[in-house]
């Protein structure tokens, strides 16, 4: 049975709403991992861990449990890249899957910004906010994944 872990620091409200409605109504395990302490609703299925702070822990703690076929909702393109390597899927809270195809990119693209922000070149640069039409796209293709895999088990 698939699983779904998401990495809760970052993760936008409305995203981590739509995960809980998805997770009760398809009786999917769904696991928040971040620094500090998450809010959730009651449900046998939607659970919260707590890790310690620091860099990338999170990261570690949810690459240590995944398990193939599970999915992981992030933006952290690094951590996006070792859920490939582990024959898992990552899906960004835009709807956009991170894949073996295009993580390669994704990935050039984020060093590349991370340089030019450190030398100056550039400041500020981070992601537009979320919108309606975002939001959207990632409850289709959250849809899309899950309604795939429920009929694959």
């Amino acid at each position: 049975m698939v699983q779904i872990w998401i990495d809760a620091d970052a993760c936008p409200v409305m995203v981590k709403e739509i995960l809980f409605r998805a997770a009760k109504r398809l009786k999917v395990q769904t696991t928040l991992v971040a620094n500090k302490r998450i809010r959730i609703p009651h449900s046998e299925y939607i659970k919260a861990v707590q890790v310690k702070a620091g860099f990338d822990v999170a990261d570690e703690w949810i690459v240590e449990r995944l398990n193939p076929g599970d999915l992981v909702i992030t933006a952290d393109i690094p951590l996006a890249s070792q859920v490939i390597k582990k024959d898992a899927s990552a899906l960004n809270p835009r709807g956009t899957f991170y894949t073996e195809e295009n993580i390669q990119n994704y990935l050039a693209q984020r060093n590349l910004m991370d340089e030019l922000r450190s030398t100056g070149a550039i400041t500020g640069g981070g992601p537009p906010t979320l919108g309606k039409k975002d939001t959207q796209a990632f409850a289709n293709e959250l849809d899309k994944f899950l309604t795939r895999r429920l009929r694959e088990s």
